[in-house]
């Protein structure tokens, strides 16, 4: 009994402390401080993207990325093309017990636990 009685007392004396004589001036200074803060922080951000951006650019034009990506598209051409001729032959999403609802359950649960362990990296952050 002693205990929650010592305990209410601290809560009490500690619940409400007294305002000091500067607080307003105190509290301005930091607010100043903080906008002051962020509006460089939002002009040094913005420059940094648009020189990312404009960097990205750059190394897209000169590596050549249209011309392997019509390559690539040709690629993926010939490539559904013989997937094409191979689907009749391989029936193996009948064989499994259920059909194709067994592998989208399974690419579901794949997804949802990506989810989680990112929830909790994040809340490891």
């Amino acid at each position: 009994m002693a205990e929650i009685d010592f305990e209410r007392r601290l809560e009490r004396l500690f619940d409400s402390s007294p305002e000091m004589p500067d607080a307003a001036g105190f509290a301005e200074r930091i607010e100043r401080r903080l906008n002051a803060g962020w509006t460089a922080r939002r002009w040094l951000i913005g420059a940094a993207g648009v020189v990312g951006g404009v960097i990205g650019a750059s190394q897209l034009m000169l590596s050549n990325v249209f011309q392997r990506v019509e390559t690539a598209s040709d690629s993926a051409r010939l490539l559904s093309s013989g997937v094409a001729r191979i689907a009749p032959k391989a029936d193996w999403i009948s064989a499994i017990s259920g059909g194709g609802g067994v592998v989208w359950i399974a690419a579901s649960a794949a997804v949802l636990m990506m989810a989680f362990v990112l929830t909790r990296v994040i809340g490891e952050i």
